[in-house]
Protein backbone atom coordinates (compact mmCIF):
# COMPACT_ATOMS: atom_id res chain seq x y z
CA UNK A 1 0.00 0.00 0.00
CA UNK A 2 1.07 3.72 -0.57
CA UNK A 3 -0.37 6.62 1.32
CA UNK A 4 -0.64 9.64 -0.21
CA UNK A 5 -1.39 13.19 1.36
CA UNK A 6 -1.74 16.09 -0.73
CA UNK A 7 -1.52 19.74 0.57
CA UNK A 8 -0.95 23.25 -0.55
CA UNK A 9 -4.56 23.94 -2.15
CA UNK A 10 -6.46 27.32 -1.07
CA UNK A 11 -7.94 30.10 -2.78
CA UNK A 12 -5.64 32.47 -5.03
CA UNK A 13 -6.52 35.26 -6.89
CA UNK A 14 -6.48 35.22 -11.09
CA UNK A 15 -2.85 35.36 -12.37
CA UNK A 16 -2.10 34.05 -9.21
CA UNK A 17 0.80 31.19 -8.16
CA UNK A 18 0.21 27.97 -5.95
CA UNK A 19 2.51 24.84 -5.42
CA UNK A 20 1.21 21.57 -4.36
CA UNK A 21 2.53 18.93 -2.40
CA UNK A 22 2.25 15.32 -1.94
CA UNK A 23 3.66 13.06 0.61
CA UNK A 24 4.07 9.73 0.05
CA UNK A 25 5.12 6.26 2.45
CA UNK A 26 4.57 3.30 2.51
CA UNK A 27 6.23 1.64 -0.29
CA UNK A 28 9.55 2.48 -1.97
CA UNK A 29 8.93 6.09 -3.42
CA UNK A 30 11.16 5.48 -6.75
CA UNK A 31 9.18 2.81 -7.90
CA UNK A 32 5.97 4.73 -9.05
CA UNK A 33 5.48 6.95 -11.48
CA UNK A 34 3.50 10.41 -9.60
CA UNK A 35 0.39 11.72 -11.26
CA UNK A 36 -1.70 15.11 -10.78
CA UNK A 37 -5.12 15.10 -11.36
CA UNK A 38 -8.12 16.96 -10.93
CA UNK A 39 -11.82 17.00 -10.79
CA UNK A 40 -14.46 19.94 -11.00
CA UNK A 41 -17.92 20.03 -9.74
CA UNK A 42 -20.30 17.94 -12.31
CA UNK A 43 -17.25 16.93 -14.46
CA UNK A 44 -14.83 13.97 -14.86
CA UNK A 45 -11.33 13.85 -12.85
CA UNK A 46 -8.75 14.61 -15.63
CA UNK A 47 -5.57 14.73 -16.03
CA UNK A 48 -3.18 17.46 -15.64
CA UNK A 49 0.66 15.93 -15.09
CA UNK A 50 2.87 13.05 -14.73
CA UNK A 51 6.37 12.74 -13.19
CA UNK A 52 8.38 10.13 -13.95
CA UNK A 53 10.19 8.00 -10.91
CA UNK A 54 13.89 10.04 -11.38
CA UNK A 55 11.83 13.11 -12.17
CA UNK A 56 13.65 13.58 -15.37
CA UNK A 57 10.40 13.77 -17.58
CA UNK A 58 7.22 14.99 -17.40
CA UNK A 59 4.13 14.58 -19.19
CA UNK A 60 1.27 17.55 -19.13
CA UNK A 61 -2.49 18.17 -20.19
CA UNK A 62 -2.59 20.63 -22.68
CA UNK A 63 -4.68 23.15 -20.91
CA UNK A 64 -1.70 23.30 -18.60
CA UNK A 65 1.50 23.24 -20.41
CA UNK A 66 3.61 26.18 -19.74
CA UNK A 67 1.77 27.55 -16.63
CA UNK A 68 2.35 24.00 -14.77
CA UNK A 69 5.55 22.25 -13.62
CA UNK A 70 5.75 19.21 -11.78
CA UNK A 71 8.48 17.64 -10.15
CA UNK A 72 9.39 15.17 -7.36
CA UNK A 73 11.87 14.87 -4.23
CA UNK A 74 12.67 11.30 -4.18
CA UNK A 75 15.03 12.06 -0.58
CA UNK A 76 11.58 13.31 0.71
CA UNK A 77 9.00 11.16 -0.75
CA UNK A 78 7.37 14.07 -1.93
CA UNK A 79 5.74 15.14 -5.97
CA UNK A 80 5.01 18.66 -6.41
CA UNK A 81 3.02 20.91 -8.91
CA UNK A 82 3.79 24.46 -9.01
CA UNK A 83 0.86 25.93 -10.76
CA UNK A 84 1.20 29.58 -12.49
CA UNK A 85 -0.93 31.88 -14.35
CA UNK A 86 -4.10 30.42 -12.78
CA UNK A 87 -7.53 30.48 -14.23
CA UNK A 88 -10.67 30.25 -12.96
CA UNK A 89 -11.05 27.35 -14.99
CA UNK A 90 -8.44 25.78 -12.48
CA UNK A 91 -10.92 25.31 -9.80
CA UNK A 92 -10.89 22.04 -9.01
CA UNK A 93 -10.00 19.48 -6.19
CA UNK A 94 -6.46 18.67 -7.29
CA UNK A 95 -5.41 14.78 -6.47
CA UNK A 96 -1.99 13.04 -6.89
CA UNK A 97 -1.52 9.89 -7.74
CA UNK A 98 1.13 6.77 -7.89
CA UNK A 99 1.33 3.98 -10.54
CA UNK A 100 4.02 1.01 -10.10
CA UNK A 101 6.13 1.66 -13.57
CA UNK A 102 7.70 -1.56 -13.57
CA UNK A 103 3.67 -2.05 -14.90
CA UNK A 104 4.48 0.14 -18.31
CA UNK A 105 7.16 0.48 -21.01
CA UNK A 106 10.12 2.36 -19.91
CA UNK A 107 9.39 6.14 -20.98
CA UNK A 108 5.72 5.98 -20.51
CA UNK A 109 3.68 8.33 -18.11
CA UNK A 110 0.66 7.68 -18.05
CA UNK A 111 -2.31 10.03 -18.36
CA UNK A 112 -5.40 7.72 -17.61
CA UNK A 113 -6.92 7.31 -14.11
CA UNK A 114 -7.24 3.52 -14.42
CA UNK A 115 -3.69 3.38 -15.13
CA UNK A 116 -2.62 4.77 -10.94
CA UNK A 117 -2.95 2.18 -8.51
CA UNK A 118 -2.79 4.77 -5.48
CA UNK A 119 -5.03 8.20 -4.75
CA UNK A 120 -4.55 10.96 -1.96
CA UNK A 121 -7.71 12.39 -0.61
CA UNK A 122 -7.39 15.55 -2.87
CA UNK A 123 -6.85 18.84 -2.20
CA UNK A 124 -9.04 22.03 -3.00
CA UNK A 125 -7.80 24.85 -5.07
CA UNK A 126 -10.10 28.14 -5.97
CA UNK A 127 -8.97 30.67 -8.70
CA UNK A 128 -11.21 34.09 -8.22
CA UNK A 129 -11.20 35.97 -11.11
Amino acid sequence: QVQLVESGGGLVQAGGSLRLSCAASGRTFTNYVMGWFRQAPGKEREFVAAISWSGGSTNYADSVKGRFTGSRDNAKNTVYLQMSSLKPEDTAVYYCAAAERSRFLSGVLPATTRRYDYWGQGTQVTVSS
